[in-house]
């Protein structure tokens, strides 16, 4: 969704698919000389320079955005609302969706391990009344995916695999929280709680999670977005605070395991995110799974220049297996930074993503759209549109994520008019789930 909580140039992302990526540091820009214009010359010899033609909008185009519901983000616009007013806010969500022209929007259905819909595994999100565990009056997910088939809108549910507690959480832990009854396994790190993937009670748990609402709900996806294991905090010498997993690494060996920890911890995500692939089209056929990774490739895979942080040492993600693999049916990259940064530049990274898919699964790209705002450090809509260009040229007939739904429905600085009025004028049905094939192991 991307993921990816609360929108900060320099924090790391609190969020979940889809919060702020950790920003890198300031890189000189190099000089970009412009295009070639072509010229016309008129009959009495004036020139004139002609427009540049624009990609042709594709009949098939995936145009979606990132509901994060974790601190209100997007929805709803604040905890304790009445049903009514909650309920309200949904149905004009979806139609600034449709009226902006997208046809998917990918909600956050848990956050840290709560839940926005009725279940009995989980409680009830503090996001939507103000205290985690009370119910709110109705069912959020079910309202969500009546008003988008009403409107022709896909539905994702996109899910937080591992987190337990965010840090702008207020409400104190239901008594049904895994934090409260399975203190063996959810971690304290920083001001989050974590459950930790290496212990097999929190995976299958997560899988529970996902296998519940498959079989209740008819959701057209899954999703999940960049948090693995956490984002690294530091401690006061600016050193990393390594992810309180003792416990459960001296278990894997006590049991004979033989990978070094950092593979460990690779492993145990790697085993989520397969078995989840295979759960969801087990329960629900034709399910489109997809994943919202941090935006950089691993170091040693990336275009000549890109530099920036590394998810397969730092968060345990190994996205370019995952893609080998076939473990996901689409794949949306947070490619969060402007196409004149060099050092995170905007298409090789598409360009690289794509050709780290053998199996040629759907790269839908993670857009920024929130980084247009009222700072003096706002993206001008330009941006977004010229991003949504590349995709068309670079990846024809895939299609990008908008984090978030808030930038459209407030239209801040005309971007929802600049996008109906412009690459979304043509309507475009969204991309068709392709035929799942089999499952590699992890090995």
């Amino acid at each position: 969704m991307k993921r990816r909580d609360l929108l900060s140039l320099t924090a790391v992302p609190l969020l979940s698919a889809c919060a702020t990526p950790p920003q890198p540091a300031p890189v000189a820009q190099m000089d970009v000389l412009p295009p070639a214009v072509p010229l016309t010359v008129g009959p009495d010899g004036e020139i004139s320079h002609a427009p540049l033609p624009l990609p042709v909008p594709p009949a098939r185009e995936w145009r979606a955005a990132w509901i994060a519901t974790v601190a209100n983000i997007d929805w709803p616009s604040k905890p304790g609302l009445p049903a009514a007013q909650q309920q309200a806010e949904i149905r004009n969500l979806c139609d600034v969706a449709v009226r902006t022209g997208l046809n998917a929007l990918i909600l956050q259905v848990r956050t840290s391990a709560d839940a926005l819909y009725e279940s009995k595994l989980e409680p009830w999100s503090e996001y939507l009344t103000g205290t985690q565990g009370q119910h709110p009056g109705y069912d959020p997910l079910a309202v969500w995916l009546a008003e988008a088939r009403i409107r022709g809108l896909e539905l994702h549910a996109w899910f937080n695999p591992y987190r337990a507690r965010h840090s702008t959480a207020k409400s104190v832990l239901a008594d049904t929280h895994v934090g409260r009854i399975h203190t063996d396994w959810v971690k304290r790190y920083g001001d989050q709680l974590w459950m930790d993937p290496g212990e097999t009670a929190a995976a299958e748990h997560t899988l529970a999670v996902v296998r519940d609402v498959l079989a209740r709900y008819p959701v057209d996806g899954v999703h999940i977005d960049d948090y693995f294991y956490p984002y690294p905090i530091q401690d006061a010498a600016k050193n990393d605070v390594d992810f309180p997993d003792e416990p459960s690494w001296q278990k894997y060996v006590a049991g004979g395991g033989s990978l070094a920890r950092h593979d460990w911890r690779r492993y145990n995500v790697n085993r989520l995110v397969q078995r989840l692939y295979a759960l969801a089209h087990e329960v629900r056929p034709g399910t489109r799974v997809g994943v919202s990774p941090f935006g950089l490739p691993r170091p040693d895979l990336r275009p000549p220049g890109i530099t920036g942080f590394s998810q397969y040492d730092k968060l345990y993600a190994d996205v370019e297996l995952w893609l080998r693999e076939g473990w996901l049916d689409y794949l949306a990259p947070q490619l969060y930074w402007p196409r004149a940064q060099t050092a995170q530049a905007f298409e090789p990274l598409l360009q690289a993503w794509r050709a780290l898919n053998p199996l040629d699964r759907p790269i839908h790209a993670g857009l920024f759209t929130s980084r247009i705002d009222a700072s003096d450090k706002s993206w001008l809509p330009d941006e977004i549109v010229g991003q949504i260009d590349s995709v068309r040229r670079l990846s024809p007939g895939s299609g990008h994520i908008h984090f978030s739904m808030a930038a459209l429905a407030q239209n801040r600085r005309g971007i929802a008019d600049a996008l109906r009025t412009g690459p979304y004028a043509p309507v475009a049905a969204p991309v068709s789930a392709p035929t799942p094939g089999a499952v590699n192991p992890v090995r």
